[in-house]
């Protein structure tokens, strides 16, 4: 029965709101600085409870890579008030999901429950904001977990370190030039002593946005979160906000990693402007005109009529300094690593020397807006991004107005950014290799 009750709220979840007029929100900040935004949509009987920490990889200290990935897991401990695996049995037991994740400049948690389990959520994410156990015992459990996930997803996966061994050669300076999960000794080396410094740095009301949207009243949800929320104490300590500026990228870094693999990549890593700069919009669109669907340039080029790849693609990463975007290929049997280059090369420079036609223009538009509507379709996607865009740009607003940037991008423009920041003199090149056999 209580699987049956789980498996309705997840079809409720993603059979959320269409997206097509205003999504309407309140916010405010409490007097520990707790940022709140409130949406209410009563189309289903659910409400995502989110909180996001603005700290991820790029606030950790030399040598102790990995921490804000590593409290992603420790916070689902427990706290004083909640036993250790108790944290999801909660959410379980009410009928609900939970989850969280990681990324260079921030770490997010959310629950999606029943309406009627808004005060559990909010129990537990301040919980997790005040009283968490950050102690030896489950810094041990989730140092194992953590060194598992890594061995099975980079080290040990096909192509797992693509991102990591790309972006420590992009960024020189920026310590986005870290790894998000962390290096095997980083996690070794970590004490309990500074586990409970990286929470008390961090882990703080004003260092964080609680975002909430699904069928709530919001009149009643104010009080709650002044319940749960307003007697926790603002943090002390000034988080640092500004990092060491990335010089531009001069000339080419060629390298060759070697992997477990059978057949070659070629990785090309590129320094992009921030996310929300003009330049990023024309950027994210063209990324998305080289790799995206099966016609997309790539795809329909390289994979399709050429043969010389079985994979390829362009991916723009979304950062909150300066930016970066890989592309890559997987080169089909025999392909020579040189000759994939070559055709990744060629089909950059098309859309450098060449205006995108207007159908292809028009249509490229058309994956921008549906990809924008399928991630604000539901509330756990409102509630995300909300969250996303006022941390980032302090304007939660943009879930409304951001679609318009990306339709004032003009086809020549697409061009100029083409030209200025895939730059085949000035980027990282990274040829993946097969390990030799001894």
């Amino acid at each position: 029965m209580q699987r049956l009750i789980t498996l309705f709220f997840l079809f409720a979840l993603m059979a959320g709101p269409i997206f097509g007029q205003q999504i309407k929100f309140v916010e405010y900040d409490l007097p520990n600085g707790l940022k709140v935004i409130l949406h209410e949509d009563h189309s289903t009987p659910i409400v995502a409870v989110s909180v996001m920490y603005h700290v991820g990889s790029k606030n950790e200290k030399p040598q102790r890579s990995g921490f804000a990935h590593f409290f992603e897991h420790l916070l689902f401990e427990g706290s004083a008030n909640i036993k250790r695996g108790e944290f999801s049995e909660y959410i379980n037991k009410a009928g609900g999901t939970n989850n969280a994740n990681t990324w260079y400049d921030r770490t997010y948690y959310y629950e999606v429950l029943p309406s009627n389990q808004l005060a559990l959520g909010l129990w537990l994410e301040s919980e997790r904001m005040f009283q968490a156990k950050v102690e030896q015992i489950g810094i041990e459990t989730q140092r194992q977990v953590v060194k598992e996930e890594r061995r099975q997803r980079i080290d040990n996966q096909p192509y797992g370190g693509l991102l990591e061994e790309t972006m420590k050669r992009v960024f020189k300076v920026h310590p986005y030039k870290s790894s998000v999960i962390g290096s095997m000794e980083d996690l070794d080396a970590a004490q309990e002593a500074d586990y409970k410094q990286f929470y008390k740095d961090f882990y703080r009301p004003d260092n964080a946005i609680l975002s909430i949207a699904g069928d709530i009243d919001i009149k009643q949800a104010k009080e709650l979160v002044d319940v749960y929320f307003k007697s926790i104490p603002r943090g002390t300590g000034t988080i640092q906000r500004t990092f060491p500026q990335e010089p531009p990228m001069q000339g080419v870094t060629r390298d060759t990693v070697y992997d477990n693999i059978q057949l070659p990549a070629v990785v090309f890593g590129y320094q992009f402007p921030a996310q929300g700069t003009k330049d990023f919009y024309a950027l994210k669109m063209l990324s998305t005109l080289l790799s995206q669907g099966q016609s997309s340039r790539m795809n329909k080029t390289i994979v399709d009529e050429q043969q010389k790849a079985v994979a390829a693609g362009s991916f723009p990463l979304q950062l909150e300094n300066t930016g970066a975007n890989l592309a890559y290929a997987i080169a089909n049997m025999g392909v020579n690593p040189l000759e994939l280059e070559k055709a990744m090369d060629a089909v950059i420079e098309d859309v450098q020397k060449n205006l995108v036609s207007e159908k292809e223009f028009q249509k490229l538009l058309n994956q921008i807006e549906n990809d924008f509507i399928s991630k604000n379709d539901n509330v756990a996607g409102i509630a995300e991004s909300l969250a996303n865009y006022e941390m980032y740009f302090g304007d939660a607003n943009l879930i409304n107005t951001e679609l318009d940037r990306y339709r004032k991008v003009t086809r020549e423009e697409l061009r100029t950014a083409a030209n200025k920041y895939l730059n085949k003199d000035a980027r990282v090149v990274l040829y993946w290799m097969p390990k030799v056999a001894p």
